[in-house]
């Protein structure tokens, strides 16, 4: 573990990191095999065996692998098929969200020992920004310290965590000592730390993007580090300056604590393959419910409505309609799924898996009275 860097110090003008005399504590505090873990903690007859959440033997998608089941390769959002072909002895769990929720808000209570400044990525994980904290503690490393202690104490569980000055950073590092590990990479580090990391660790670089970036050279945080901030621009476009940073080192994005969700959805795989629209019709009821009930306990409202199709071979596509408004009611959401529906192309592969997603969220509106339908562009 590196030591950390003191709160007065500024080892980074030089090396690609802040030119300030006193750099951000970040923490990227992420928890281990999160949904895998709980299921293993709550039932000691799943400790030690290859354990998926989600899905079947059959049918379905991994949401969550233990350890003992990643040795074998198998990853979340992989088809269960596929991983029961890695994993002969898999075992597969229902998964419980309440309990994980329930754990999530723990931890969210141990966050808040130190911090207010917290931006949750999802149950499992969050930023926190510690440059100013509760309890006036000088060393970052510190609170990632204590604040894994306080996890494994109060739940049970292993997290792991990293610490830089940046988001970034914080995130390659808490991915640096995975499992129950701990990294810290100082303001003197930053840009020689990113040099030696292929692209496809970076956290925002997808695989469409890493295949991009292979195809004109650059492979590594070296590479892209050697590319001019107007090639970024042309090859990536209004990305590009962040490449550029992160290739550096460089990441300002604050800890945003109040982040905004963007986007609500829901999706189910079913045990049979769905050949009509009617049966895709009926399916989705459900689907919707669930999104719709986020809504109305969040008081949020979104414009845009995406249909995910997922067919027997695995190809997927996504349709979507937006509207100027925000959707009033689950009867606007429904009429445009189903209208998505009615348009997908004629296609004699069954359909496996759908979803319904609703973006361009925003606060609940009051629409005009001549809008209760969904005024969607027709």
């Amino acid at each position: 573990m590196t030591a950390p860097w003191e709160a007065d110090r500024d080892d980074g003008a030089d090396q690609g990191g802040p030119t300030t005399t006193r750099p951000r504590k970040i923490i990227h505090v992420d928890m281990d095999a999160f949904y895998a873990s709980v299921e293993q903690r709550d039932d000691p007859a799943l400790r030690g065996l290859p354990v998926a959440v989600g899905g079947s033997a059959q049918r379905g998608v991994v949401a969550a692998a233990s350890y003992e089941a990643r040795a074998f390769g198998v990853r979340s959002a992989m088809p269960s098929v596929t991983a029961r072909r890695r994993c002969p002895d898999l075992v597969f769990v229902k998964p419980r969200f309440e309990v994980y929720k329930a754990i999530s808000a723990e931890i969210r209570a141990i966050f808040a020992e130190h911090t207010d400044a917290i931006e949750p990525l999802s149950l499992d994980e969050a930023y926190l920004d510690v440059t100013q904290n509760k309890q006036g503690i000088a060393s970052a490393t510190a609170i990632a310290e204590a604040i894994r202690r306080r996890i494994r104490e109060t739940t049970g569980l292993t997290a792991s965590a990293g610490v830089s000055y940046n988001k970034f950073l914080a995130k390659l590092a808490s991915d640096h000592r995975k499992p129950d590990g701990l990294f810290v990479v100082t303001p003197a580090m930053g840009a020689a730390f990113v040099e030696t990391l292929p692209v496809g660790r970076f956290h925002g670089v997808g695989p469409a993007t890493v295949a991009r970036m292979e195809r004109l050279g650059i492979r590594t945080g070296a590479d892209l580090r050697a590319q001019s901030l107007a090639f970024l621009q042309q090859h990536f476009g209004k990305i590009g300056p962040y490449y550029h940073g992160i290739s550096r080192g460089i990441d300002e994005r604050p800890v945003r604590a109040n982040r905004i969700r963007k986007s609500v959805g829901a999706e189910n795989t079913f045990s049979a393959d769905l050949h009509t629209p009617d049966e895709m019709r009926d399916a989705l009821g459900a689907i919707i419910d669930k999104v719709w009930r986020h809504c109305e306990a969040t008081g949020t409202r979104g414009r845009t409505v995406t249909l995910k199709v997922k067919y027997a071979d695995f190809r997927q596509i996504t349709r979507a309609l937006s509207s100027p408004l925000p959707v009033g009611s689950r009867a606007d959401v429904e009429r445009a799924a189903f209208r998505l529906v009615a348009e997908l192309p004629a296609d004699p592969r069954g359909v496996r898996l759908l979803g319904v997603t609703l973006s361009a969220l925003g606060g609940e509106t009051a629409a005009p009275a001549d809008a209760a339908q969904f005024a969607l562009p027709l």
